[in-house]
């Protein structure tokens, strides 16, 4: 189908099948950042220990408690249901809750939350000061309705710590609007579908650990920008030093709009690299979908979308009702004879196949296609297929792709005249209830079609670990403002003046003061550069002046140990009780012991690694040394290197390296 724009679509220039082409300006991009990270406490209203334990479903162990629960939507503080809360309500999900070792009473929502921790609070104000933000004097404990299982209690409890802030970036100042202090949720083990619902199994281990959520205003001015605020943001959350490292420890989500689409919260930004990537593919589906409400206006002869959503457009919503009416079709007889294996097993699993008549449709569903990067392009098939699996579904069929997954165009022209002749629909196949609720969604998401892109939360497309491409796929409706209301059950906290200040006067200091600090040391630029991207140097500082600079950060960096110990053992060394090359093998000895000086020397030479006598070690590098007069004569003082091997071994490992070589390069050049 061809398609000619239409005199209000300028402004809205750009090939969407080249996506980093887009221009951001000129399509009045907005961008802002939401990132939540956790705190290396405790949990926050339980005094529970923040551990997470590393389980699956199936290495579940069977000592811990299973709870089965069902959630239900509750009112916000207005009396209203939020719109995200009452669409999880349909879902017809169950839940399992998995009470790990750190998890209690209050955990399983049995016993009412304790205060703040109080360890949580001051890292939370530190980090407000660390960005200008000023802090709220009484802080307010929040009720945030979530309904999707990942809390047992129905909502998450969130704390407004700071507002009014601001983040240096390479590409300019972001304001920051907010900084709350929140509860973690529950992980995700497992889901399962039943003939009455999804069945998911949660562990309890991560729910309640602190976070600190930061929102930025939406001063991001383009998608490499954004993964500068991104990067900036971590950095300042590291300076802390108390906070959470690793894979899963912070999450960032992206809220990005154009001017002719609408706000939209993409979750599941883990690795930064792909974040300008994720945004510009964004931009592309806002467009696309800009675009495609406008061919179906013209198509269908109402009033096109302006390109600016500031202004109010006609209300079509009854129109485009009564020519997309939610009307399914049991089409399973068109099947019967159908040789997919996929529908002879939903078939014949009490399975049903019902249709969605969407005419005028044809053509506007669309087929994969591949942008220049490799990734999918938008299609309206994928959107309809995102709000089908809301309901537990696997997926749907649609005419634009058939025939295909084993359906026949002799299947498709049969479910077609059953229609009556319609030129679009969609087919579902599940269970009664889930199909038609399935399609119900499908309905909804068709007609949103014809209007601005919907506000919604949206997820990275993720295979093996990774972002499959950079696509995203629709998760729920963007919250509202009714799924907020006050914890009754937390009194509030009021912060004083002389402890903000305490706090303001008392930052950590910044990665660059870090890295000077070390830089006067007398180490390598490798090993300061080292010790700070590991959060080592306030250890390395803790002994620098009583052990040997180059040494001791050497250690702390090769071998994973106590601190404490492996001061001793460097000490230990410098008085000449165990060999450089000897440390790792006392270390691993002395693991998970907390032994004295003595000790270690003792277990030092019962390992055999106190260093040799320096008058034997001599005679051991002559003797060396004479027997291979010929490969000196040949190598020079390029025999040291082979020669380090033998000697150490005819030593038993009992030598210093560097004295070893020492003596071999003035044994080489004696004997040549």
């Amino acid at each position: 189908m061809t398609y000619t724009s239409p005199s209000n679509m300028a402004g809205v220039e750009g090939d969407v099948s080249d996506p980093a082409s887009l221009d951001p300006e000129s399509l009045g991009f907005m961008c802002g950042i939401e990132v939540h990270q956790q705190l290396a406490t405790g949990k926050l209203h339980s005094r529970q220990l923040g551990e997470l334990y590393d389980v699956t479903i199936d290495s579940l162990p069977d000592t811990w408690p299973k709870i089965p629960r069902r959630l239900r939507a509750a009112s916000g503080e207005g009396g209203v249901v939020d719109v995200a809360a009452r669409f999880e309500s349909k879902r017809n999900r169950s839940f399992v809750y998995c009470q790990s070792p750190n998890s209690g009473l209050i955990e399983l929502d049995e016993q009412p939350p304790l205060p703040h921790d109080e360890n949580a609070v001051d890292i939370a104000l530190t980090v407000s000061a660390m960005m200008d933000c000023k802090p709220v004097m009484l802080l307010q404990a929040m009720r945030k309705t979530v309904v999707d299982g990942s809390n047992t209690s129905g909502f998450q409890r969130t704390t407004l710590i700071a507002t009014d802030g601001v983040l240096k970036t390479e590409g300019g100042d972001v304001g920051i609007d907010v900084l709350c202090l929140e509860e973690d949720s529950a992980r995700k083990l497992d889901a399962q579908q039943s003939s009455q619902g999804e069945v998911v199994t949660w562990n309890l281990d991560r729910l309640g650990i602190p976070l600190i959520e930061i929102a930025t205003a939406p001063d991001i001015t383009t998608p490499d920008h954004a993964q500068q605020t991104a990067l900036a943001l971590g950095r300042v959350l590291r300076d802390t030093r108390r906070v959470r490292r690793g894979l899963g420890s912070i999450r960032q989500d992206l809220n990005v709009s154009l001017m002719c689409g609408d706000r939209v919260e993409i979750k599941g930004c883990q690795d930064l690299s792909w974040i300008p990537k994720i945004i510009r593919l964004e931009m592309a589906r806002q467009l696309h979908f800009f675009r495609l409400t406008n061919q179906l206006r013209t198509q269908f002869s109402l009033p096109l979308l302006s390109t600016d959503r500031r202004i109010s457009d006609e209300n079509i919503s009854a129109q485009v009702r009564d020519l997309l009416p939610l009307s399914t079709v049991d089409v399973s007889a068109c099947f019967t004879d159908c040789t997919s294996k996929m529908v002879v097993d939903g078939l014949s699993a009490d399975k049903v196949m019902l249709a969605l008549p969407l005419p005028g449709f044809a053509g506007h569903i669309g087929c994969k296609e591949l942008d220049n990067d490799g990734a999918q392009m938008p299609r309206l098939g994928r959107e309809l297929a995102g709000a089908a699996k809301t309901a537990g579904v696997a997926g749907i069929f649609h005419s634009d792709e058939l025939p295909a997954y084993g359906i026949t165009q002799a299947e498709v022209d049969v479910v077609r005249s059953t229609l009556k002749g319609v030129d679009a629909f969609v087919l579902c196949l599940a269970v009664d209830w889930q199909a038609e609720l399935a399609l119900e969604g499908v309905c909804m998401r068709a007609r949103i079609a014809f209007e601005r892109i919907p506000q919604e939360v949206r997820q990275v497309v993720i295979r093996k670990g990774a972002p499959e491409d950079g696509t995203t796929t629709p998760m729920r409706p963007l919250p509202g403002g009714a799924r907020m209301y006050p914890e009754t059950d937390i009194s509030p906290l009021p912060l004083d003046s002389s402890h903000w200040q305490d706090i303001a006067s008392n930052l950590p200091p910044s990665q660059e003061q870090r890295l000077n600090r070390l830089n006067g040391c007398e180490i390598s630029s490798d090993q300061a550069n080292q010790l700070l991207a590991r959060e080592l140097d306030d250890h390395f500082f803790a002994h620098a002046n009583d052990l040997p600079p180059k040494a001791w950060a050497s250690t702390l960096l090769e071998h994973n140990a106590d601190v404490g110990l492996m001061a001793l053992v460097i000490a230990a060394m410098e008085q000449g009780h165990v060999t450089r090359e000897g440390i790792g093998k006392l270390l691993d000895s002395l693991k998970g012991e907390v032994p004295s000086m003595s000790e270690i020397i003792a277990r030092s030479e019962q390992l055999g690694l106190v260093p040799a006598d320096t008058n034997d070690l001599k005679e051991i590098v002559d003797k060396v040394v004479a027997e291979r007069l010929d490969f000196i004569k040949e190598r020079g003082l390029g025999a040291i290197g082979p020669l380090m091997g033998v000697v150490m071994g005819e030593c038993g490992g009992a030598a210093d390296g560097r004295e070893v070589s020492a003596l071999l390069k003035a044994a080489i050049e004696r004997f040549s």
